[in-house]
């Protein structure tokens, strides 16, 4: 079995009020993000950055040692937050959070990485929207797909590009209709993107996790081996 070089921490909503409490709560943050915290009104949102922010601190010092205080960041022009580089790690992450989960996934040897978590199955407005914005071979796919089925292919589709687009560090800036997955029914699933060659796309794994049968989360990571992802779910 391959080494595992990605972990993936779910944290469901239900969990995160005790998760916060024994992790330190805000004075575990620095300024920056506990001001970053503060800026959102709505309390239930408000909680929930918190328990990321958490949460990618517990990710990193699981996978590395280090204590959850010790952990700084910086932010990259694409706005991405990352680790200050580190003789003591090579680690990278990526969060994500949706009603009711909050997703890390964390990687080493300076690995890319993106995350996403949505609800799933999508509901009737996005499956009748969202496939205008996605690639021609994606589109035939949804065509030849069950009625039944076709609204968790395209939350699937949706998480893997963003995953994919945060781990390249564009968000969504780019035209999604240039970027395609394949596989979603079985077998590896694979990128094929219209701005780089085939070996580069070949490097990507993809991993595409259903947490529960609300949520659906994809997992982008450079470089990465089949069969590498390590789950954890936090509980209360």
């Amino acid at each position: 079995m391959p080494n595992p070089d990605r972990h993936l921490w779910l944290l469901p909503d239900a969990a995160a009020e005790a998760f916060i409490e024994r992790t330190g709560g805000p004075a575990v943050l620095d300024t920056a993000e506990r001001e970053r915290c503060e800026r959102v009104l709505a309390p239930s949102e408000r909680r929930r950055r918190l328990a990321a922010r958490l949460l990618a601190r517990h990710a990193l010092s699981s996978r590395s040692g280090l204590p959850l205080t010790s952990w700084r960041f910086h932010t990259t022009s694409g706005g991405r937050p990352e680790p200050r580089p580190s003789a003591d790690h090579r680690l990278r992450f990526n969060l994500s959070h949706t009603d009711g989960l909050t997703v890390c996934v964390v990687t080493d040897s300076g690995r890319a990485c993106g995350v996403d978590a949505e609800r799933s199955p999508a509901r009737a407005d996005a499956v009748a929207h969202l496939p205008r914005f996605f690639a021609d071979r994606e589109r035939t796919e949804l065509a030849a797909v069950p009625d039944a089925v076709r609204p968790g292919h395209v939350a699937a589709y949706w998480v893997l590009k963003e995953a994919y687009l945060k781990a390249l560090g564009t968000g969504l800036r780019r035209d999604l209709s240039t970027i395609a997955f394949t596989g979603l029914t079985g077998g590896r699933i694979r990128l094929y993107d219209t701005g780089k060659p085939e070996p580069a796309c070949e490097r990507w794994q993809f991993d595409l996790i259903h947490p529960s049968p609300g949520h659906v989360v994809a997992v982008a990571t450079e470089n990465g081996t089949a069969g590498g992802l390590i789950t954890t779910t936090l509980t209360d």
